[in-house]
C-alpha cells in the first residue's frame, strides 16, 4: 500500500483540474449545506440581466459541480483525454485550450439565453397590450416544467376563461409571467461541460481515426464520428429547446467551436500547432 498512488498518469493541469472541483464539490455538499449557503448560486453562472450576475462567475462556474454523475463523468472525460491532450501540448497550451473553450461556450450560451429572455420579455408585452387566457396558457407550457406550477397556472386560466371580464385575472397572469421570467434569469449555469465538449474536439481532431469503446455504443467507434455525432446531437437538441431540458447544449457547442477555431488558428500560425 506505501506505493499507492492516485494520481499515477495524471498531467499536471489535469491533476489540478481535478482536484479543484472535487474540493469544491466536497465544499458544496458538506460546508455550503451545513451553513445554508448557496454555493452554487454564488460560483454558478448568471446572466448580465441577473442581480446574482458576477464578471467572477464566467471562471468559476467552470469547476462548480453539484451532483456526484455530473463531476464523475466531467472529470472522468478530463483524466481519459485531457491527459493526452496535455502530453501532446504541453500544460501551458492545453490550459489556454482549456480556459479558451471554457469561456467561449460560456458566452455562446449567455447569448443564446439572453435572446431567449428577450423573446419571453417580447411575449409578455404582447400579454399586458392584449391580456387573454389563450396567450398564458401557451407561454406556461413552452417555458415550464414544474406539473405543480403548471397546473396552478392552468386553474387560473381556466377560471379566468369562465369569468374573461375579471381583471383580476389579468393581473395574476402578468405575475406568473414575470415569476418565469425571473426564474429562467436567476437560475445559475454550472459545470466544466462546455471544456469538455472541447477536450473531446481536440481529441477528436488530433487523433480522427482513433477507435473508442462506448458503453452505449456496441461496436468501436472512430473519434471524428464520435465527435460529430455527439455535434450534431447536441445542435438538434440546442434548437429543439423541450420544457424540461435543463442541458445547456449550446455551451456545449459553444466549448466544440472555439476549441475548434483555436486548433486552426495554431496549425496555420506553427510549424507544429501543438
Amino acid at each position: 500500500m506505501n506505493n499507492y498512488r492516485p494520481f499515477a498518469g495524471m498531467t499536471p493541469a489535469v491533476k489540478v483540474i481535478i482536484i479543484i472541483n472535487v474540493i469544491i464539490f466536497l465544499l458544496i455538499n458538506t460546508v455550503g449545506q451545513k451553513l445554508n449557503l448557496d454555493l452554487v448560486n454564488i460560483l454558478g453562472m448568471h446572466l448580465p440581466q441577473s442581480p446574482d450576475f458576477k464578471i467572477y462567475q464566467y471562471i468559476t462556474h467552470m469547476f462548480t459541480q453539484q451532483g456526484l454523475a455530473h463531476l464523475f463523468f466531467n472529470m472522468f472525460a478530463v483524466f481519459m483525454f485531457g491527459r493526452i491532450l496535455e502530453s501532446v501540448w504541453g500544460t501551458k497550451r492545453f490550459v489556454i485550450y482549456y480556459f479558451v473553450t471554457g469561456l467561449g461556450a460560456a458566452a455562446l450560451h449567455s447569448l443564446v439565453s439572453w435572446y431567449g429572455v428577450h423573446n419571453m420579455q417580447e411575449q409578455f408585452y404582447a400579454f399586458q397590450s392584449t391580456p387573454e387566457p389563450g396567450l398564458l396558457a401557451e407561454f406556461v407550457r413552452a417555458h415550464v416544467s414544474n406539473p405543480k406550477f403548471v397546473s396552478y397556472a392552468m386553474q387560473i386560466v381556466d377560471q379566468w376563461n369562465q369569468y374573461p371580464s375579471n381583471t383580476q385575472f389579468a393581473q395574476m397572469g402578468e405575475e406568473i409571467f414575470k415569476n418565469i421570467i425571473q426564474a429562467y434569469q436567476n437560475t445559475p449555469t454550472i459545470g466544466a461541460s462546455g471544456a469538455v465538449f472541447g477536450i473531446l474536439l481536440a481529441f477528436g481532431m488530433l487523433f480522427p481515426n482513433t477507435e473508442l469503446f462506448l458503453m452505449f455504443i456496441p461496436i468501436p467507434i472512430k473519434a471524428k464520428y464520435f465527435v460529430l455525432l455527439y455535434g450534431a446531437a447536441e445542435l438538434f437538441f440546442g434548437l429543439q429547446n423541450s420544457v424540461g431540458d435543463n442541458v445547456a447544449h449550446f455551451a456545449h457547442l459553444g466549448g466544440m467551436l472555439f476549441g475548434f477555431f483555436l486548433i486552426l488558428y495554431w496549425r496555420k500560425h506553427s510549424k507544429r500547432f501543438y
